[in-house]
């Protein structure tokens, strides 16, 4: 379960083209049917950005995002796991 995203990055302040994602890992579905494996084999996850740096277009805080598996830097903060990755990373805004 995704905890509040404003509560999981208040020390956290991406840089330039950076952003901060809490990854979701359940299996979800869209609306448009669109199924996001949880599966540790699959190649992609999904995730809610939580912070975005000054330089990152398109790309906003509470969006729904893939990316792949591999991509950025994990970082514990507040007993939870984040990613911290390039905007160029994020593959696509997932719209439910």
């Amino acid at each position: 379960m995704v905890q509040d995203p404003q509560r999981i990055d208040l020390s956290l302040e991406p840089l330039d083209d950076y952003v901060v994602v809490q990854p979701t890992d359940e299996e979800a579905e869209t609306r448009t049917g669109l199924i996001i494996p949880a599966s540790a084999e699959a190649a992609c996850r999904s995730g809610i950005v939580t912070a975005v740096g000054a330089e990152a277009a398109g790309v906003e805080a509470g969006d729904k995002v893939l990316f792949p598996r591999d991509a950025g830097f994990e970082v514990r903060l507040h007993g939870s796991e984040v990613k911290v990755m390039r905007r160029n990373e994020l593959i696509a805004r997932i719209h439910d």
